[in-house]
């Protein structure tokens, strides 16, 4: 608090008292008192006025910086009241009780949804864990069909397991202490993994896959950091060129030039004591005007509404994951040119630093 909040908020007080002093000091002088002990009065009113506002201004001060000091030191704010010194006055006294009711029904609130939110999670990943099973199922089913069928309901397959992979990691993401290990990975094993898991996806799409050197080690989680990869590649099939027939001069097929142009990139490279991975298309590209919403939550785009079937998440959540795991995520575009996504691990003791975070949040 400020000199000038403080007279501020005192100043209809101080008015009054200046009118009475005044009012004071004219009766005195009607009544014959002499001008010089009128304004000897009105200088000790002034010294003890002074005085007085000097004293209470320190005090609210020194009060006020106890209670900031309080609030700053705690990590969750909404116990403010629950930790705060006695009150000194019974003003006080009966406001603090007041928000302290108040904040006590806050506290039941945030645990009530806290424990709502947990009961969620685990349904959810009770449920993705569930329905692996008829998944599995109907994979198998499909192996008896003719090549033509089996591909398409592959494919669909696919799909499915995608989404249902996407709403795991998003209930996981909201509790990582519980799933999340940092720990020293080979940076190869982790994209030859992602590439293994969805080399499906990628043959069905003619995506030819280009790997640079990768022979460097990260500090990540092995398994979110393969999902995070997984949907990268997921976005650089789904948003690949597709040139038409008429665009095709060659006497190849349409599929067969779509083999020879749509390509994907992974390759890595040193940056002080980090390594970054640069992941890069040859696809459609993202207009320039909606790089910086492509990471928010359900936005789509304009190729999202092209090419149809796009939910907003997959970005979405590879920055939130990448956030958890100390990696920085940033993307670059030129509209039929491509699209390259950066990630930056961290060092080892930022891993470290993040890895006792995790498993000791408290």
């Amino acid at each position: 608090m400020t000199i000038r909040e403080f007279l501020s908020d005192r100043l209809g007080k101080i008015t009054g008292q200046l009118c009475c002093t005044v009012a004071a000091a004219l009766f005195l002088l009607a009544t014959g008192t002499s001008s010089g002990v009128i304004v000897l009065l009105l200088l000790f009113l002034l010294l003890i006025f002074i005085t007085t506002q000097a004293a209470e201004y320190l005090k609210c001060h020194r009060r006020l910086s106890e209670l900031n000091a309080l609030m700053q030191g705690l990590d969750q704010k909404y116990l403010f009241f629950e930790c705060a010194p006695p009150p000194r006055t019974v003003y006080e006294q009966k406001l603090f009780e007041l928000m302290r009711c108040s904040g006590r029904a806050m506290i039941g609130a945030v645990s009530d949804a806290q424990a709502s939110m947990q009961e969620y999670r685990e349904y959810i990943e009770s449920w993705v864990h569930e329905i692996k099973t008829p998944i599995t199922a109907a994979r198998l089913t499909c192996r008896h069909m003719d090549s033509d069928n089996r591909r398409k309901f592959s494919a669909e397959l696919a799909q499915i397991e995608a989404h249902v992979e996407r709403v795991l990691y998003y209930a996981r993401a909201e509790s990582p202490e519980r799933d999340c290990i940092i720990r020293q990975t080979d940076l190869a094993d982790i994209v030859s993994q992602a590439v293994g898991n969805h080399r499906t996806l990628l043959i069905q799409n003619h995506m030819k896959v280009e790997t640079g050197d990768l022979d460097f080690t990260v500090y990540t989680d092995r398994k979110w950091a393969v999902f995070l990869l997984g949907q990268l590649l997921q976005n650089a099939s789904r948003y690949r060129k597709i040139p038409s027939p008429q665009e095709d001069e060659s006497p190849n097929t349409p599929e067969e030039t779509e083999a020879v142009s749509s390509s994907i990139r992974l390759a890595a490279m040193p940056c002080g004591r980090r390594i970054q991975l640069t992941v890069s298309d040859n696809g459609i590209g993202i207009p320039s005007h909606e790089l910086s919403r492509v990471f928010d939550r359900g936005f789509t785009g304009s190729n999202g509404r092209l090419r149809g079937g796009s939910t907003g998440m997959g970005l979405y959540l590879c920055r939130r994951l990448a956030t958890l795991l100390e990696i920085d995520l940033q993307i670059s575009s030129e509209e039929q040119k491509g699209t390259s996504l950066t990630l930056t691990f961290p060092a080892r003791h930022t891993a470290e630093t993040l890895h006792n975070c995790k498993t000791n949040p408290y």
